[in-house]
């Protein structure tokens, strides 16, 4: 019997796919009027249900405990997170100028502040100092530390105020200073200062890098605008915030067209570095070209109207304007031969060196040597003044040979070099040139981006 159904049913498939296959467009025709007629029969099914408008409401109310009176969320504090800034001192600092400036409104701080002693001996009124200060979310001071170099030693003090409770406590404690480097540069556009300025260079790196190059440019008269220079220089830090700058290690300077590149090296046979050019040469000269730092040249070696004696002479030297009290230097190795007062020129020393050369520092408002004193290039030898026949504070400075004044910015450049770097020092030399000019390319590299 199964035998026999099962036969039925495939004969009647057969018959099925045979005949969709001779009258397919009766099929579809059929089948589309079937779904038709079921659709219309759902949808007049679907139109005698009742209006949703017409259906009765209800109004349910479940009371849902709320999550702040959860004991267990009470019991989880909110996270809080702690504020952190970092300023400089200035002179005219009160206790709350300098809270102010670093975002911190704490009534009690500000109190603490004014009436702590080492505060007001180490901080207030303290221009240049490095300080940070450490605050809750809400602006209340928890930490402040105040960092700086006393001395040359090497070491920092550091001012430590802290929060315990609703107290404070404040300290004094000393540490190492670390030395790091930074990379630098620059371009002329209308002096070295104005440039130093304009790329954050500190003016300590700005003096020793004219000093540096002084044999070879003239800072007060040769420099073009195009000019540019990369350096790189020693940084001193204390708990890595830099306190001030060091030495210049390595410097290049494109002026007028020339490249110079000078390297700071101490032979390990020698008590004093130097700087020397990236091949080895000595940058040093019998001369420096200034018998002072690095300043402005208020009149020249040429002719001049006096302003004492009212009329045009020549000024057979050079007058550099500074502060009373600015250290005034030999500009090279040589015997005092006289220091005292003398006519116009009031304090006055006379340096006597090699080769019948001679050099003279007048209106000095002291002298810190004597006759027949030995003493060495860059040595101090006196202070800037007004003595003498002088307008106002400023060194007159000449440079004699065999008793004639000579241009001392000439005289310096045309004297001879000193002793490149010895043989037996080269290897390590070669090692340390090619780290720098590495270095100071990296330095030329972020002046560039800088620029851009």
């Amino acid at each position: 019997m199964i035998n026999g159904f099962t036969t039925a049913t495939t004969v009647l498939l057969a018959r099925l796919v045979h005949c969709v296959q001779k009258h397919p467009q009766r099929i579809t025709a059929a089948v589309a009027t079937l779904l038709l007629t079921g659709g219309g029969g759902a949808f007049a099914v679907a139109s005698l249900a009742p209006d949703p408008s017409d259906l009765p409401v209800r109004q349910i109310s479940y009371a849902v405990e709320s999550l702040a009176a959860n004991p267990v969320l009470e019991a989880l504090e909110a996270p809080g997170f702690s504020l952190y800034r970092s300023e400089q001192t200035r002179s005219s600092d009160t206790a709350e100028s300098l809270l102010q400036r670093m975002g911190v409104a704490d009534p009690a701080a500000s109190a603490f502040l004014r009436d702590d002693a080492q505060v007001r001996q180490n901080l207030l009124g303290r221009a240049g100092r490095s300080v940070s200060a450490e605050t809750t979310d809400d602006h209340h001071l928890l930490r402040l530390t105040a960092r700086w170099a006393p001395d040359d030693s090497g070491n920092f003090r550091r001012l430590v105020i802290e929060r315990s409770g609703e107290r404070f406590t404040s300290r004094i404690e000393s540490a190492p200073l670390t030395t790091g480097s930074r990379l630098a540069g620059g371009v002329i556009q209308s002096s070295l200062f104005a440039a130093t300025d304009a790329s954050s260079i500190p003016d300590a790196v700005a003096v020793q890098l004219a000093e540096v190059f002084s044999g070879n440019i003239d800072f007060h008269r040769s420099l073009r605008k195009g000019d540019r220079f990369s350096v790189v220089y020693e940084t001193l830090e204390a708990d890595g915030e830099p306190l001030r700058s060091g030495r210049v290690l390595s410097a290049e300077f494109h002026n007028n067209g020339k490249t110079h590149e000078a390297v700071w090296f101490q032979d390990p046979g020698t008590a004093k570095g130097a700087y020397y050019t990236l091949d080895g040469a000595s940058m040093r000269r019998a001369y420096l070209t200034s018998p002072v730092e690095f300043s402005r040249v208020s009149s020249t070696f040429k002719m001049r109207f006096h302003p004492i004696l009212q009329k045009w002479r020549a000024h057979l030297g050079t007058d550099y304007a500074a502060p009373t009290g600015t250290a005034v230097r030999t500009v090279g190795d040589g015997v005092i031969e006289f220091a005292g007062v003398q006519n116009g020129f009031g304090n006055v020393i006379y340096v006597k060196h090699r080769n019948q050369h001679q050099t003279v520092y007048a209106h000095l408002s002291r002298m810190d040597v004597k006759k027949g004193q030995t003493v060495e290039q860059g040595q101090t030898i006196g202070a800037v003044g007004a003595t003498g026949w002088a307008t106002g504070p400023h060194l007159h400075f000449e440079f004699r040979v065999n008793g004639q004044q000579q241009d001392p910015q000439a005289i310096a450049q045309q004297s001879e070099s000193a002793a490149p770097v010895s043989a037996a020092a080269r290897p390590a030399f070669d090692r340390l040139a090619a780290n720098m000019r590495v270095q100071l390319s990296a330095a030329a590299l972020v002046q560039q981006a800088s620029a851009e």
